[in-house]
């Protein structure tokens, strides 16, 4: 079986290179395939690459769909829980929901899948000062940045010292250099560079998604809040559903933010405000960095005796994490739920005259 469509662009422009076919299901990446230059692709359902993704940087670029082992593959009827989206580096992507295709055919015309092309907002996520430091310094930081790349903490961070020495306001130099500095486990000098960096720039948002992990991994759950709260505020998601724009959201990761924000809700007892943000956080960690996010979830569905919808998310925590420590007692805890969720089922159903 075979899903066949178009790539195109909102307003007629040639498609980018390297355009990456993703089909998601139940917030997983399942397949991926390379459209043709002109936009147009074909992927292979019962596939080897439904499970694993067959495209890679080191590959390049793939127009086979690779091996025809069915047994690979998911079942048809699983296409109700799966989307089609587009990713392509500059670009956001149109979702193509898959629930209400007719799967019976050997080959589906799924249609276009539109992409627009992405606007950085200026400030959020990019700082400019970097243009602004003299000359010694950003090539002290340049080469901060290759020292670092090659595995060379010690040089780095002198470099990047170097930098901030040179030019107070080079942000992201004390962004690169609190990221060295907790490489080298130096926790608490780290943390001095993230906050140095915040206090120059308040819209430049990955030192406040770093010192956001750091209390994460403590426990500081009002440092936490604090700090995701700033980065929500400034989400260009939001942003653009007020200006229009459709942004380029690589330099960010926020799936972190809001994972992050969910669990500091969650532990405040904010359970609204939790369940906003773990649902903002499974839509966008498509490749399942949290696994323990669906937890969350589950629990905060069951204290809303949603438990269909707890169900299914512990169910798919253990379809990521099948040898988890605590499996076994997750899977006590899904009978639980089970078992809840069939007498809610039983009480709804009339009674018979």
């Amino acid at each position: 079986m075979f899903l066949r469509g178009r790539v195109a662009t909102h307003d007629g422009t040639p498609v980018p290179s390297n355009v990456l076919v993703e089909r998601v299901c139940n917030n997983r990446v399942r397949q991926e395939v390379y459209a043709f230059p002109h936009g147009d692709f074909s992927m292979q359902l019962g596939s080897r690459a439904d499970s694993f993704p067959q495209s890679s940087a080191d590959s390049g670029p793939s127009y086979a769909v690779g091996s025809q082992d069915s047994s690979m593959g998911i079942p048809r009827r699983e296409l109700t829980n799966c989307e089609l989206r587009v990713s392509a580096s500059g670009y956001r992507s149109d979702v193509l929901s898959l629930v209400e295709l007719d799967t019976f055919g050997s080959s589906i015309d799924v249609g276009v899948i539109v992409v627009r092309r992405a606007v950085k907002v200026e400030g959020t996520t990019l700082d400019a000062t970097p243009y602004k430091a003299p000359k010694e310094g950003r090539r002290a930081y340049e080469k901060g940045l290759q020292a670092e790349k090659n595995g060379n903490l010690d040089e780095a961070r002198k470099y990047f010292e170097t930098a901030v020495a040179i030019y107070p306001s080079f942000t992201d130099a004390w962004f690169q250099l609190g990221t060295v500095l907790q490489k080298e486990n130096q926790k608490d000098a780290a943390r001095s560079a993230y906050t140095k960096a915040t206090t120059i720039n308040t819209r430049f948002l990955p030192p406040y998604l770093s010192l956001a992990s750091m209390a994460y991994h403590t426990g500081n759950w009002t440092e936490v809040l604090h700090l995701t709260d700033h980065i929500l505020e400034l989400d260009p998601l939001n942003q653009a559903a007020v200006a229009g724009y459709v942004l380029d959201l690589d330099s960010l990761n926020y799936a972190d933010a809001y994972f992050y924000n969910a669990v500091a809700n969650y532990k405040l007892n904010k359970f609204e405000e939790a369940e906003k943000s773990g649902l903002k956080a499974e839509h966008l960690d498509l490749h399942t960095h949290f696994p323990r996010l669906h937890l969350l979830l589950a629990d905060i569905f069951a204290r809303k005796k949603s438990y269909g919808r707890a169900i299914a998310e512990v169910q798919t925590y253990l379809s990521l994490a099948p040898d988890a420590k605590d499996a076994d007692k997750i899977r006590e805890q899904l009978a639980e739920l089970e078992k809840l969720n069939g007498s809610v089922s039983t009480r709804e159903i009339p009674e018979q005259r």
